[in-house]
């Protein structure tokens, strides 16, 4: 069971997610609107992971990711939108976002997108030491 933190301006969004990821066993820890203030109260819950919908992209919705990494560089940071295109993927990812669910919510789709998401990063992680040390001895 992975600690989530939901953050998303719809109380209604904020309430589905959060009913989807404790069907599907984990534990919703807190929940809040996107307001930077409220980023202080997250970091003292420790989430494992981070769904946070930005809403349109823009120089405050990047600033907001950027934060969230550097207040926590390890959590797994998922972006929910609506709106999920190439630029908004490719911006995102430069700030740390791992996975993104798609609004409406599907159970089964952000169930699976979170699991596939934590087996990817397990597997890099994996081949990051055989590599290293592949490295070194050569």
């Amino acid at each position: 069971m992975l600690r989530v933190v939901i953050m998303d301006s719809s109380a209604v969004a904020r309430n589905l997610l959060g009913s989807v990821l404790t069907t599907g066993g984990h534990e919703v820890v807190g929940d809040s609107n996107t307001g930077s203030a409220n980023l202080a109260r997250m970091v003292k819950l420790r989430p494992q992971i981070v769904c946070v919908d930005i809403g349109e992209l823009s120089e405050e919705g990047l600033a907001l990711l950027d934060a969230i990494r550097a207040a926590l560089p390890k959590v797994l940071m998922f972006l929910v939108s609506s709106k999920i295109d190439a630029e908004t993927i490719q911006a995102t990812q430069q700030r740390g976002v791992q996975g993104f669910i798609v609004k409406p919510f599907n159970s089964v789709a952000v169930l699976a997108t979170i699991r596939n998401t934590i087996l990817k990063i397990a597997k890099q992680q994996q081949g990051k030491p055989a590599g290293d040390e592949a490295q070194a001895n050569a």
